[in-house]
């Protein structure tokens, strides 16, 4: 085998190390040696196919859990299952291949590179978040949860937080490999510096503590839309509700826990009233709307018992392919004639219940700061991501979700209510700890206390603006002459 083949297998495997550092097998440290070694066959030279080998590895082989997926739920043969799975490595590749391709061209060989991987690091996150509708999933920042850097946050958000773990890397490869081995060192002690000095995350302005009842009803996907489980489906989460109502300020469901549309449905709608009066707590309920253009809202649905009329706030970001079919590849209508006609929603996503605002972020959405961002600037005191992340089975997906939202309640300074079908249902604080959960794929409910706040974080004022300035500074390397080790 030549040299240059054992260097593509070197990286693949490399990346392939990468989804094991986040949720569940939380390993963060193992990132440190996977982006050093990758940065080191970088500047061995073929820097384009090793960064497409390394992100084939991370996002192909890491996402083998969209193959069951595929076929247990878009009935897809495993071959085309598998075809796709390879195909949104193959496309998410070419992030990981710029990064390699821009380090090497701006840091060559040199010192250089300490300043350039870790920034044009934070150009391939900013990418993967926006790019082909963004998909900013296992994002280099989330590892910095749990750790004493987690309060930059708050300041430059999950994409800002991947040029510590990219910077460290870098400095300990110069420590090792390079002649001049002060720069790397002192890589090493910016980085010690930067988790001291780190900012405390945000807390609740809002001392009045609330109490949420969230409730995980554990309806298997394969029931969820058949209509001889639907009394059970609904029965199952009237009889949670119930039991934590008197203890609770709001009660919440997960995503589509209604499996049809209330407009269709007068007399489950009258029965749903009938529970929330009985009840006397008010209920956020994932749910269908239908816009009346042979579209639908998915969405989350808010009603007070006190009140005769009832809230919505529709999902914004779609999930391409899974709720809609982008306009340039039409004939998948045909090829997949079971994905819903969802369009997305226009209104604020920000619901009131009593004086608190929540802001909603449904399934997907949990993955977008900007999303997040959007409902704090629009009042939201709290943030509810209602998901169903059944889809997954018992695969590492569903946690790397769940990783993702505790991301957003430290950018925002906003407790996080998540409440999924299967779990991960969970109380998250602001600075991003896990207060309260169930455990996953349990039937239960939870309650817990959580509290509102109108605090608005550096990060929700300014956004990613700061990051895309900075990204301009990797222009500067490429003029500059650069040493050779």
């Amino acid at each position: 085998m030549t040299d240059r083949k054992l260097r593509m297998l070197l990286a693949l495997a490399l990346g392939g190390l990468m989804p094991f550092a986040f949720s569940p097998y939380d390993y963060a440290w193992l990132a440190i040696p996977a982006l050093a070694g990758f940065l080191w066959l970088i500047c061995q030279g073929m820097p384009f196919r090793i960064g497409y080998a390394f992100g084939f590895g991370w996002f192909g082989l890491g996402a083998w859990w969209l193959a069951p997926t595929l076929h247990t739920y878009g009935h897809l043969p495993w071959v085309v299952a598998g075809f796709c799975v390879i195909l949104v490595g193959a496309v998410m590749a070419l992030l990981p291949a710029l990064w390699a391709w821009i380090t090497a061209k701006s840091g060559g060989r040199s010192h250089w590179i300490m300043v350039t991987f870790p920034i044009a690091a934070v150009g391939e996150e900013w990418l993967r978040g926006h790019i082909f509708t963004g998909l900013p999933w296992t994002a280099l920042g989330n590892l910095m949860l749990d750790t004493p850097a987690i309060g930059w946050a708050s300041w430059f958000g999950v994409y800002g937080l991947a040029l510590i773990p990219s910077f460290l890397a870098a400095s300990l490869l110069l420590v090792v490999t390079h002649e001049e081995k002060r720069w790397g060192a002192a890589g090493v002690v910016l980085v010690a510096l930067l988790m001291l000095a780190a900012p405390e995350p945000f807390e609740s302005s809002d001392r009045v503590q609330h109490r949420a009842g969230l409730i995980q009803g554990n309806i298997p996907q394969d029931k969820k839309w058949d209509a001889s489980f639907l009394n059970e489906t609904m029965n199952r989460y009237a009889d949670l509700s119930a039991k934590v109502a008197d203890e609770s300020d709001v009660i919440i469901w997960p995503e589509a826990a209604i499996p049809f549309f209330l407009e269709r449905a007068p007399q489950w709608n009258l029965w749903l009233s009938d529970r929330i009066n009985w009840w006397r707590t008010p209920l956020l309920f994932g749910g269908l709307k239908l816009t009346g253009k042979d579209t639908a809202n998915n969405g989350l649905f808010a009603e007070d018992p006190a009140l005769d009329y009832r809230e919505f706030a529709g999902k914004q970001h779609l999930v391409p392919f899974g709720e809609y079919v982008p306009s340039w590849v039409p004939f998948l209508r045909t090829l997949v004639p079971e994905i819903a006609n969802f369009e997305p929603a226009e209104d604020s996503g920000v619901v009131e219940l009593r004086g608190i605002r929540y802001g909603a972020l449904i399934c997907y959405e949990s993955l977008f700061p900007e999303q997040s961002r959007q409902r704090v600037n629009a009042g939201a005191g709290v943030l509810v991501n209602v998901t169903n992340d059944a889809w997954y089975g018992t695969s590492p997906a569903a946690w790397q979700h769940f990783q993702a939202a505790r991301m957003r309640a430290v950018e925002t300074g906003r407790y996080v209510l998540r409440v999924a079908n299967t779990g991960v249902t969970a109380i998250i604080g602001p600075d991003g700890r896990v207060m309260k959960s169930l455990p996953w794929w349990s039937e239960s409910a939870l309650t817990g206390e959580f509290s509102s706040s109108d605090a608005i974080t550096p990060y929700v004022k300014r956004g990613d603006a700061p990051l895309l300035i900075l990204l301009v500074l990797i222009v500067i390397p490429l003029f500059v002459r650069k040493e050779s080790i």
